[in-house]
């Protein structure tokens, strides 16, 4: 790898030299530096599930194996001698999909209320939502504890679903994409047709920031599933242990099978590509939502 350090960095400095003679240039140049941002982000996934296929002494090996490996089916079954993956997936499942559906719901209806409504104290209670996100999370974790304790909800997964049901960020971000995308005569014509205000939400609000709903779902989605501090802990029973702290208990002091814990890393990232893969659209849609001005 050392040795082609020179060559990739006279490969940049002639790009650089070129990207100021001419417009060809300057795109050559750009989607030189794009492609290696890519390969940055895509080459650690692609070891991973190189390794998933390789025992652990071929991982550690030199030059590094760059093509999936044979040895699949032994790791699959260290791996499930060592934990229990489809409970542990099971219960990473049920937390980050009861979290995710709360969030959504309650995040939409308190952005559409900051937005739609006008009530008593409306901009400074906004002021001190935004002000909660400039707290630290770290700084709330004993508060947290101490009131999952007095509220009994150690080795419950209630703790890590009902706490952050709703977050100021979400609030804000479905705030921001209402007052955009929400029309005030569509309003004024479903309450004139006799439409509630619980029918407005959701029969003609929810289908108009639906992509507001697939990009705030995707980032509490990767955020609750990959949380590894909450679930260490709140959750002391192994039977109750999320994908992130049962990856932590394939580390052993004694040694520790890579094999097996690249394959449950790979298992575990798998539905995260999934669920992006799936919602990627809206995604996008609605993080460029309100990007061009009309």
């Amino acid at each position: 790898m050392t040795k082609l350090l020179p060559g990739l960095a006279l490969i940049i400095v002639l790009l650089i030299i070129l990207s100021r003679t001419s417009n060809i240039g300057r795109k050559i140049t750009l989607y030189f530096i794009l492609v290696l941002l890519a390969l940055s982000m895509i080459i650690p996934f692609y070891m991973m599930f190189i390794y998933a296929t390789l025992p652990t002494n071929k991982i550690y090996s030199y030059p590094p194996v760059i093509w999936f490996g044979s040895n699949i089916a032994k790791n699959f079954q260290s791996m499930s001698k060592i934990v229990n993956f489809l409970q542990s997936l099971g219960n990473s499942v049920i937390v980050t999909a009861s979290n995710t559906v709360l969030v959504l719901l309650f995040c939409s209806m308190g952005g559409y209320a900051f937005a739609i409504y006008n009530f008593k104290f409306k901009k400074q209670l906004f002021g001190i939502l935004l002000l909660t996100m400039m707290i630290p999370w770290t700084a709330g974790i004993i508060p947290w504890f101490w009131l999952m304790s007095k509220f009994g909800w150690l080795n419950d997964f209630k703790a890590l679903i009902i706490p952050s049901a709703a977050n100021a960020f979400g609030i804000f971000w479905m705030r921001q994409y209402c007052l955009k995308n929400v029309p005030e005569s569509v309003l004024d014509a479903a309450r004139i047709d006799g439409c509630s205000e619980w029918t407005i939400f959701f029969r003609v609000v929810s289908p108009v920031i639906l992509p507001a709903y697939a990009s705030l779902g995707i980032m509490q989605f990767v955020n609750v599933w990959n949380d590894f501090v909450a679930p260490m802990l709140i959750l002391r029973r192994k039977a109750l242990l999320t994908l992130p702290v049962m990856l932590r208990t394939m580390i052993g002091d004694r040694g520790t099978d890579y094999g097996a814990l690249m394959l449950a890393s790979t298992c575990a990232v798998l539905p995260l590509l999934i669920v992006f893969l799936l919602a990627s659209k809206y995604f996008m849609s609605g993080l460029t939502a309100g990007a061009i001005k009309e």
